[in-house]
């Protein structure tokens, strides 16, 4: 067993998406498009996919009509029974944890360091987040889908402060992706762009050094 990861007075703030879970996998991705009927123009289904992704991330559209923008793009014809299915296993090949993480998560907890998720999602992951066995490493779980503002706006970070009643200095938010970590030091929050766990438990044992 690792030691436990003790960090008084921060919070380290997690990122989910490919941070905490696996990225889908191509056999997940693979199903998705052949439920679709677009074997022959995945491509595009995945470039409509990415587009309106923001706005389900945002909240300004629901799940279904998620799907029904990416239908209508494709010029396609869904049953409603198709846009179910799509939904459920899209939003499926996001839940696969990865052990590695989950160890780190698990140390920090064991070492009594406060956390938090700051997650682009819709709504509908909201209750795996928080109800689900996550939900109990996180003091605050926030989900841009519930905000109306996403990661990298200024905008998210600071709901983020307010909701931790912790000032910016105390923080440090853990993300894949440049972008939105350089959106966390804008406004004074510590940032690390994950790349591995290993470099992960690196820079987490530097911040336990006085």
């Amino acid at each position: 067993m690792t030691d436990p990861i003790s960090i008084p007075g921060k919070v380290i703030v997690f990122d989910y998406g490919e941070v905490i879970s696996n990225e889908p996998t191509v056999a997940e991705r693979s199903e998705i498009v052949a439920l679709a009927g677009m074997q022959e123009r995945a491509s595009q289904f995945w470039n409509s996919y990415w587009l309106h992704r923001f706005a389900l991330d945002h909240g300004t559209v629901t799940p279904k009509e998620y799907w029904r923008r990416i239908e209508h793009d494709l010029e396609a014809t869904w049953h409603p029974a198709q846009h179910h299915e799509l939904w459920l296993r899209d939003f499926r090949s996001w839940l696969a944890i990865d052990p590695n993480t989950l160890d780190v998560l698990l140390d920090l907890q064991r070492g009594n360091t406060r956390m938090a998720l700051l997650s682009n999602a819709g709504r509908d992951f909201a209750s795996y987040y928080r109800h689900g066995m996550l939900g109990d490493f996180f003091e605050v779980v926030l989900i841009s889908g519930e905000i109306g503002s996403s990661k990298p706006s200024r905008a998210i970070y600071e709901h983020l402060l307010r909701e931790l009643s912790a000032p910016a200095k105390d923080v440090v938010f853990i993300d894949n992706r440049t972008d939105n970590v350089a959106g966390a030091e804008a406004v004074g929050i510590a940032g690390h762009v994950y790349t591995t766990t290993a470099d992960l438990r690196l820079f987490l044992s530097r911040l336990t050094q006085p």
